[in-house]
């Protein structure tokens, strides 16, 4: 089949790349002129694991390829995904001028039938949005299709190759056809293709995104009671997590969510129900909370270095939102530097694969480390912004030479108490009891 995926960011490159190994032909879509040209050259734009092995063999074999023509890229294109930004307007609702934009540019282009797939996060109504845009700009034979992405960023193709489940919104026996065929070698398994209607299916991701946002959430208001109570909250998250009706994941405690999707959606989610007039207050309380839970931990440091952090200097492990991306978007990381650089401490951080993106971002207001020790030099306190693999057993000896107090602030509780205890650190975590040197 003939695919072309409009769009080069996080979910094209993925879904492009990923269909491609499913022995599709290919053709990714993208304006940015030094984007495409990277691609062509063989350069990944963004880090995933796992991606550049498929990536390099579906583009040596020709089956991936990439051009900055859209009418080029969609040339007997059966099936044609966007998969562009649709990022959060100054009232939280999500700004689809990007889609729309395609779409009206997509209805001269096309000259025989194709399904167009929205695989951006788009609110409720937008593939009759699409519809029309198309429509009204010349395009015949078509119809719009609402297929929503569920990729976790770390573990994307995973997700892609072996889904859950995937959601198809259509009203078009033809359109649910074709998408059957396209899908059919990744549901081999047996996990379902569930079909819907258009409205439903966009409803479907903003509805998952924001529960386990709120699940996340609940777990961190639990975490604050725990350390309140002095209860532990590793111990309860074992106890509710065994059981069935609640289940093990998204219950780890720390200091809030951020990414691409959990945010922008919980906030477009609200923002549609005040459209309909209908107040989710359930979602007004999680976005509240997890602004406060970013930086909690400042709080506790600022405790301790006597109720002021100016001139201290602070070592940042983690600036991605989570481990295995490069991923800075509402990471907690960021929220904690602009208040650390405010209260006039200076940032020494480090990350495996963030720190060009972060740079790119926020500039050389921080110093980035070539190490997680040389964020440590002439440091007065460690904070723990993301749980790497590379944090998680390090050198303690060598942390204690080069901070200037045993001092660690852990947003993702990598440590156990009793070996901080035993090492002689204070030591604050989430929903834990503080131990104290």
């Amino acid at each position: 089949m003939r695919i072309a995926v409009i769009g080069t960011g996080y979910v094209g490159l993925v879904t492009g790349t990923c269909f491609a190994e499913t022995g599709n032909h290919v053709t990714c879509v993208d304006i940015d002129e030094e984007k495409v040209k990277a691609l062509q050259g063989g350069k990944i734009t963004i880090y995933e694991p796992g991606l550049d092995v498929l990536f390099e063999r579906n583009q040596r074999q020709g089956r991936l390829e990439f051009t900055t023509s859209l009418a080029e890229g969609i040339k007997d294109a059966e099936v044609i995904f966007l998969a562009l930004p649709t990022p959060p307007g100054e009232d939280g609702s999500a700004d689809l001028k990007y889609v729309l934009g395609v779409a009206k540019d997509l209805g001269p282009l096309l000259d025989q039938y194709a399904v167009v797939v929205d695989k951006s996060t788009v609110p409720v109504g937008t593939a009759e949005k699409v519809h029309a845009a198309i429509a009204d700009n010349g395009g015949k034979e078509f119809d719009v299709v609402s297929n929503p992405e569920f990729l976790r960023e770390g573990v994307a193709v995973d997700d892609f190759m072996k889904p859950d489940r995937v959601v198809i919104g259509t009203s078009s026996d033809k359109a649910r056809k074709i998408m059957e065929r396209l899908y059919a070698p990744l549901v081999r398994q047996g996990n379902p293709i569930l079909f819907m209607d258009e409205r439903s299916a966009e409803l479907t991701k903003y509805a998952a995104n924001s529960f386990l946002a709120t699940k996340i959430t609940f777990m961190n208001e639990v975490a604050n009671i725990c350390e309140r109570l002095g209860a532990d909250v590793d111990q309860v998250r074992r106890g509710i997590g065994t059981d069935t009706r609640i289940g093990k994941r998204f219950l780890f405690a720390g200091i809030g969510y951020g990414g691409s999707c959990f945010p922008k959606d919980v906030q477009a989610l609200q923002k549609s129900s005040q459209e309909i007039e209908y107040d989710f207050q359930i979602l007004n309380s999680v976005m509240n909370v997890n602004a406060k839970q970013k930086v909690k931990l400042l709080d506790a440091m600022r405790d301790y270095f006597g109720g002021s952090l100016k001139g201290k200097t602070v070592a940042i492990w983690g600036l991605a939102f989570k481990p295995n991306t490069d991923d800075i978007r509402e990471a907690p990381a960021l929220a904690n530097i602009k208040l650390l650089l405010e209260e006039g401490a200076s940032v020494r951080a480090y990350d495996p694969e963030a720190m060009e993106n972060t740079r790119n971002q926020i500039g050389e207001v921080i110093h980035y480390a070539s190490s997680p020790y040389e964020a440590l030099e002439g440091a007065d306190a460690l904070l723990i912004m993301t749980e790497w693999p590379v944090f998680r057993t390090p050198e303690f000896d060598q942390m204690t030479e080069l901070l200037k107090s045993k001092a660690i602030f852990d947003g993702r509780n990598l440590y156990s108490l009793d070996q901080m205890e035993e090492l002689g650190f204070t030591y604050h975590s989430i929903g834990r009891r503080a131990v104290t040197t």
